[in-house]
């Protein structure tokens, strides 16, 4: 935890920046000071029933944000828990799992006691809580795992079970008018998992014993009934339910939810009180959108995996993107990915310079907490794209090499940050760039223009730097009548890229050098 100055902490409870103002909410919450338990537990939860997301790591990290800035806020210690709904029942066959005829077998029964169709663990579940804990490792979390099936199991939720029996009219007073009729015929808070099929089953409930635990129904298979036990694992709850029963069991003080949950959130928060708890403190966050505004399907396939950004930009250009305007939708698809990895290191060269309250406003502040490295890079990533655009399938050491015309004593041990962005420049345009790329051929006045420019940049000295290159590619334009200029430049980035926008001229062409850039520019005087 980063240790806090009274000017900070002064800026941070009057800032604006929105992990600030979910802190104060928690503020309020406690104003006397650390609640009964000692410590504010902030909660992420997790269907395990699928492969963890991109969505997953963003909920999980805006909640570290904001427990970040309440560390900023006040001394009271903290928990960050991540919750797998592992005890759900499996309700349809994935699309992106092997074995998927196995997995039909078992639709219905709790997703901790299926087997796992990739053959490595003892359940379904127990391999997607594996690849989430790799997942949340992976970005250095600070978390803790609870499964939902051990917590049953252990009678942890026991008692907060027999209250929801104790109350089981009153939420069902609650759930009842949100659901249409049919639904309301079939509908309990408790779901039994029968102990002849393992399936969850979705039927009718009569509470026989709240204080023993005991429900009866009536078993759909065969018409018998049943009286058992609700508690230890016999049983969980309907989800609006559960969410409710384990934010008053766990004592959960936030948790935040797509829009797409707010319905839940108010029926969950309903139940919480009707248990006699206190809802959780936090807000909804808006979805993602495809690059036609449409929302994401994973049936669609109109997504962006995590892996994906990965391979295209670092993790910290993820995180500015899930940073900012959380209450906005936006559309994620691989065109984002560029302009986030520029926009955060730009972010970080403007943070050292800025006063306490712009840099608590400041992504890069909530992103490294408070600790932002110092490295400076010295090329954008829109500067590599375009450079590795011309190269072609060029190599690590010949990307490096270009860069020595522009960085001095350039090299990946020196800027390891770049080094990485060179990986994933090669990388966005073999698979993003190269398959679009066409550089059309100039018309007449452009091709007199170009000429023009390869005269010009001809005759500068070797060691003109990029702003005079820059001067010169404004007095070709100039020349050649083109007002505004930036038809120019248009004009450039397609005779000479292939992009309907680039860099800007002077540094691209001290990066890629004269000669390269000469013959840049015949080559698109040839296709006139």
């Amino acid at each position: 935890m980063t240790e806090i100055s009274p000017e900070l902490r002064a800026a941070a409870l009057a800032s604006k920046a929105w992990p600030y103002e979910e802190a104060r909410k928690l503020l309020k919450r406690y104003p006397d000071g650390a609640p009964a338990k000692g410590h504010v537990l902030f909660e992420t939860g997790y269907g395990p029933s699928g492969l963890p997301h991109i969505g997953t790591f963003n909920e999980v990290l805006r909640t570290t944000m904001v427990r970040n800035a309440f560390h900023a806020l006040s001394d009271i210690p903290t928990r960050l828990v991540a919750f797998s709904d592992d005890m759900d029942g499996l309700r349809k066959v994935p699309d992106n799992v092997p074995n998927k005829d196995m997995l039909a077998e078992y639709l219905g029964k709790p997703l901790t006691s299926i087997p796992d169709p990739f053959g490595t663990h003892d359940s379904f579940a127990a391999h997607n809580n594996a690849m989430l804990r790799d997942f949340l490792d992976r970005f250095g979390f600070d978390y803790e795992f609870v499964s939902s099936t051990e917590r049953y199991r252990a009678g942890v939720f026991d008692e907060t079970l027999r209250q929801v029996l104790r109350r089981y009219q009153a939420i069902m007073d609650v759930m009842l008018p949100t659901l249409r009729e049919d639904r309301r015929q079939s509908y309990s808070p408790v779901l039994p998992i029968s102990p002849k099929s393992g399936i969850v089953l979705q039927v009718p409930v009569t509470v026989v014993d709240a204080e023993a635990g005991l429900i009866r129904y009536v078993d759909p298979a065969d018409g018998e009934e049943i009286t058992t036990s609700a508690l230890s694992g016999a049983s969980k709850l309907q989800w609006k339910v559960d969410w409710a029963m384990r934010w008053v069991a766990l004592d959960v003080d936030y948790e935040m939810a797509g829009k797409d949950l707010i319905d839940s959130v108010i029926q969950s928060s309903k139940i919480a009180r009707v248990l006699g708890g206190k809802p959780p403190e936090g807000f909804n966050y808006e979805m993602f959108l495809d690059e036609k505004g449409e929302k994401i399907s994973k049936s669609k396939g109109n997504g962006l995996s995590l892996e994906q950004w990965l391979t295209y930009g670092p993790p910290e250009s993820l995180a500015y993107f899930a940073y900012r305007e959380p209450k906005r939708a936006k559309q994620l698809h691989m065109g984002v990915i560029p302009r986030a990895i520029d926009d955060y290191w730009q972010s970080r060269v403007e943070w050292p310079a800025q006063d306490v309250a712009k840099r608590l406003g400041n992504p890069v502040h909530h992103i490294h907490d408070a600790k932002v490295p110092g490295e400076a890079l010295p090329v954008s990533f829109g500067l590599l794209l375009n450079l590795v655009g011309v190269l072609g399938e060029a190599d690590r050491s010949v990307i490096w090499g270009y860069l020595g015309n522009y960085v001095p004593d350039a090299s990946p041990e020196r800027y390891p940050a770049l080094d990485a962005l060179v990986g994933h420049a090669l990388a966005y345009h073999r698979d993003v760039i190269a398959p679009t790329l066409v550089r059309r051929a100039p018309d007449p006045r452009e091709a007199a223009a170009l000429a023009d420019l390869d005269a010009r940049i001809a005759a500068l000295p070797d060691e003109a730097d990029a702003e005079t290159i820059q001067n010169e590619v404004y007095e070709a334009g100039k020349a050649a009548g083109f007002d505004p200029l930036r038809d120019w430049f248009k004009a450039l980035y397609e005779t000479l890229l292939g992009t309907a926008q680039g860099p800007r001229m002077g540094s691209f062409i001290r990066l890629l050098g004269v000669p390269n850039s000469r013959t840049l520019i015949a080559d698109a005087l040839a296709r006139a």
